[in-house]
């Protein structure tokens, strides 16, 4: 027990774990150097090596935000451009009224701060640039107010570089909020945003702590997202579309006609139909892609029309999932994405379908049993 007890205070006194896998460490790093090295050599071709090796402390701290934490709202380019030049073109003007004192780098780094908040750029380094500005050397105030034109080059060269190299190493930058697909293009939320939480309950939270979180809502959106999908993997417990799946399969083939398909839907009850062709999925057929050919067959004509088969009307883009596809999974392709049937294949084998109504029983299935299990053995919802 003695033992253990400094080993827990150890622990607690070690920072946290960064959520950063080695190889991201790599991949920072080696966009960091090519980053700084790029902006320092081509700043020192256009105004000389001193003037850029004077000016790369703040940038290489901006390196370590834009390829390492490129995800947060301080490393995105409208924050790292307008804090350089607003604390810059700050700097600048205190230095030419008031000289350069501690007590005017000072005041620069204060007052840079409040505008940076204000314009909505808030950035680290852009303190440093202040300051830098105040207490320039004598190379640097040789250039006079045309010293924020390299300061302005290095970071427009990070900047470029950072976007181009983050998305040839396939990381989204910059960040940006997804679009949500409204496939019903109504004012409702989507069907997974109306119970739990929404964006509302994200903001006044975010007010209710009152402080600055390092992250953007839609980031720490996407979080509480990824923690409940966790949390409801781990309460359906390994329920997979195999387990929910109909098996007796109703489909038509390329040559089926549409009369033939109408009388499969309606003796069914069904709403889609996979089209098969030789035994491989080709296609796939709802009740909206036979609408308009049986109302065309409506019309009157002195033409003897031909007979309209499944091959002409049916949707050959088919979304699928494998019986090992986990049920959570199915959730936002059945609820959000429009689809009614989802076809199950192992392999090039379809083995079943799993419609809207397979998902409810599922589903309902589960509430039973998790409601016949004793209280301590629940999962909590979050």
């Amino acid at each position: 027990m003695s033992a253990s007890r400094p080993e827990s205070r150890l622990q607690r006194l070690l920072p946290a774990p960064l959520n950063l896998p080695p190889k991201e460490w790599l991949r920072a790093g080696m966009g960091a150097l090519l980053g700084l090295f790029l902006a320092g050599w081509l700043c020192s071709l256009a105004y000389g090596p001193s003037i850029a090796l004077h000016l790369l402390g703040p940038l290489a701290a901006t390196a370590v935000l834009v390829f390492a934490v490129h995800g947060g709202p301080l490393a995105q380019p409208w924050p790292v451009l307008g804090s350089y030049a607003v604390a810059g073109a700050l700097g600048l003007a205190l230095r030419h009224g008031f000289g350069s004192e501690l007590w005017v780098a000072a005041t620069a780094l204060g007052v840079s701060l409040l505008l940076m908040c204000l314009l909505r750029c808030l950035h680290p380094p852009g303190g440093g640039v202040a300051v830098s500005a105040v207490l320039a050397d004598p190379g640097l105030v040789a250039l006079g107010d045309h010293l924020l034109e390299p300061i302005m080059l290095n970071v427009l060269i990070l900047v470029a570089v950072a976007v181009l190299y983050n998305r040839l190493t396939g990381v989204r930058y910059p960040k940006r909020a997804a679009p949500r697909k409204d496939l019903h293009h109504t004012h409702d939320p989507l069907p997974s945003a109306r119970v739990g939480v929404s964006t509302a309950d994200l903001d006044q939270a975010l007010e209710d702590i009152g402080e600055y979180v390092d992250v953007t809502r839609d980031e720490l959106e996407r979080i509480i997202l990824a923690t409940e999908q966790h949390a409801l993997q781990r309460s359906l417990g390994g329920i997979t579309a195999g387990a929910v799946m109909s098996r007796d399969i109703q489909f038509a083939a390329s040559d089926t006609t549409l009369d033939q398909a109408w009388k499969l839907l309606a003796s069914h009850h069904l709403k889609t139909l996979p089209v098969l062709d030789g035994g491989r999925l080709v296609g796939i057929v709802s009740l909206s892609d036979l609408v308009g050919p049986a109302m065309a067959r409506g019309r009157f004509s002195w033409r003897r029309r031909k007979p309209v088969l499944m091959e002409q009307v049916m949707s050959r883009r088919v979304i699928s999932v494998s019986s090992q596809h986990p049920l959570e999974g199915l959730l936002p392709l059945l609820c959000e994405q429009g689809l009614h049937c989802l076809p199950v294949l192992d392999g090039d084998q379809l083995v079943g379908v799993v419609t809207q109504t397979d998902l409810i029983a599922g589903l309902k299935r589960h509430l039973l049993n998790a409601a016949s299990q004793p209280s301590d053995q629940r999962v909590p919802a979050l």
